[in-house]
């Protein structure tokens, strides 16, 4: 009796509000057609197992995060490739003025540092007690000299003058202590000439290609440098530093380089792949971490 009050098929349903009138179609069925539910805990196995598939579904999180390789550390942020409303903004320059202050601020210690030691040897070379500057190790010295030069190249590539600024100031104020410790006769002289040559080119390339007058494959040649002087020097020091109970030789150094020179070469050549060619790009950085 029930089932022949109820249409099939479709039907019109209207509101009772001429203001508000809403009009769809609506299937309905007789009730003999409805599907019957199944009991409660047979839903409930049946819905666990509609989640475990869509967990499982490869359509699911395919847009991942991809890890960085350390490789690519050198790649600019990703705020230099953002857009420029972005660098235009007050806080943005809020922050790089602040940062640059602090940058800047930094040549204070380093005078601080390296002041002391000039005006003490200065004093001994004046009383003529030289051996007091032997108690000062030019290789440290000189490690730190190439390490504050190779940094100064990284910065003067990223146009960074107040960074810039304090590692030229690091690399004159130790150039300084080392001039102190040849005249004592603490270095020898065949290596501050070349100390000195190196440090007086680096300037020059440096602030040449600061103020764009170089040629940039001069610049490749600078920075293949760097990477083969870095690379055969910190072997070479560390090796030292055990001279008391391992035997005095170049033999570290010289294996560096000529390693050195053959990664080098190899790149420049294209005969690496492009990892290769980003390993031996990264080996300068490792090697001014190292030595800073």
């Amino acid at each position: 009796m029930a089932g022949s009050l109820l249409p099939v098929g479709k039907a019109v349903l209207r509101s009772s509000q001429p203001s508000k009138c809403y009009m769809f179609n609506a299937d309905l069925q007789h009730p003999k057609s409805i599907p019957i539910l199944p009991p409660y805990k047979k839903r409930v196995k049946q819905n666990n197992n509609l989640n475990k598939s869509v967990l499982l579904s490869p359509l699911v999180c395919q847009y991942r995060l991809k890890p960085v390789s350390v490789l690519d550390s050198d790649v600019p942020y990703p705020i230099e490739q953002s857009s420029e409303g972005l660098k235009s903004s007050e806080s943005f320059k809020q922050w790089d003025s602040l940062t640059a202050k602090f940058a800047g601020a930094a040549n204070i210690p380093f005078l601080i540092l390296q002041l002391p030691q000039i005006i003490l040897n200065a004093r001994n070379l004046l009383a003529g007690n030289q051996a007091a500057l032997f108690a000062v190790p030019w290789l440290g010295m000189f490690t730190g000299l190439l390490g504050n030069l190779s940094l100064l190249s990284y910065f003067i590539k990223k146009r960074e003058t107040e960074v810039v600024v304090v590692q030229t100031l690091g690399v004159v104020t130790i150039y300084v202590v080392i001039s102190q410790l040849a005249m004592a006769g603490s270095m020898p002289l065949p290596h501050y000439a070349v100390t000195s040559v190196v440090i007086a080119c680096g300037l020059v390339v440096n602030f040449m290609n600061y103020f764009h007058l170089l040629n940039p494959v001069i610049w490749r040649y600078w920075e293949d440098f760097i990477t083969i002087a870095g690379l055969s020097a910190l072997p070479q020091v560390m090796w030292s530093t055990f001279i008391p109970y391992v035997p005095n030789t170049i033999l570290p150094g010289a294996v560096a380089f000529v390693l050195a020179i053959l990664a080098v070469f190899v790149s420049r050549t294209g005969k690496l792949p492009e990892k290769g060619i980003k390993f031996v790009g990264s080996l300068s950085g490792w090697t001014i971490r190292s030595m800073g």
